[in-house]
C-alpha cells in the first residue's frame, strides 16, 4: 500500500486558539477516526499577540517524522501567519484565510471565510473564530468525519461552553459548504486510503 500522507498547518497569533484547533482535530482524526496522526505546535514567547502554529500530520500508515513538510492545506487566521507560512505549502494546496484579517493572499488557491465576523454573528463571541475555522477546514480537506469533529470538541472544550463552540463548529461547516469543492486545487480531495 502505497502511503497517503496528508499535512495541515493552523496558524495565526497567541490568544486566537490555533493550538486548540489543531488538537480537536487531531484527536478527532486519530482517537476517533482510527487513523495514524501526528501533532504539533509551536508559539512566541508572548501569551497573546506572537506567532502561533500547528501542524497535523495524517497517514494511512505510522508516521516516521512528525512535522509538517509540504502542506496540502494552510489555515492562516491573520495577514502574518499568510506571509511567513505561505512558502510552504505544495502548488497544489490549499490557503484557507479569515478574509476579516488577511487582504492579501499571495495566490488564486484560496477559501477566503469572514470567521471572526461569524463567531461574533453567531455566537457573540469573536474568541470562538478557531471553531467556525475548524469546521471549514474539517469540511473542506475531507481526511475527518464531521461526527468526530463534534466528539472530539465535546471532549474538549470547558465545561459550560460546548453549545457556544458546537455552534461555532457547525457555522463553519455551513460556511465551507458553499463552497464548491470541484473548482478547488486537486489537493483538497486526497486519495486517501483507510488503514
Amino acid at each position: 500500500m502505497k502511503e497517503s500522507r496528508y499535512e495541515i498547518r493552523f496558524s495565526g497569533s497567541g490568544g486566537q486558539g490555533i493550538i486548540m484547533a489543531a488538537l480537536v482535530f487531531a484527536e478527532a482524526v486519530g482517537i476517533y477516526d482510527g487513523k495514524h496522526v501526528c501533532q504539533t505546535q509551536s508559539y512566541g514567547p508572548e501569551a497573546r499577540g506572537g506567532s502561533s502554529k500547528a501542524e497535523v500530520v495524517i497517514s494511512n500508515k505510522v508516521i516516521d517524522y512528525p512535522k509538517a513538510m509540504e502542506l496540502d492545506l494552510l489555515l492562516a487566521m491573520n495577514q502574518a501567519a499568510c506571509d511567513t507560512y505561505f512558502s510552504d505549502l505544495k502548488p497544489e494546496g490549499l490557503l484557507i484565510v479569515d478574509s476579516i484579517l488577511v487582504d492579501q493572499v499571495p495566490t488564486n488557491r484560496v477559501v477566503s471565510i469572514p470567521f471572526t465576523q461569524i463567531a461574533r454573528k453567531e455566537t457573540g463571541k469573536e474568541l470562538v473564530a478557531n471553531m467556525v475555522a475548524l469546521g471549514s477546514v474539517g469540511y473542506l480537506c475531507q481526511t475527518v468525519s464531521l461526527k468526530s469533529l463534534e466528539a472530539a470538541l465535546m471532549d474538549r472544550v470547558p465545561k459550560g461552553t460546548e453549545k457556544m463552540n458546537l455552534n461555532a463548529l457547525h457555522a463553519g461547516i455551513n460556511e465551507a459548504k458553499k463552497i464548491d469543492l470541484k473548482k478547488l486545487p486537486r489537493s483538497v480531495t486526497p486519495e486517501y486510503e483507510d488503514v
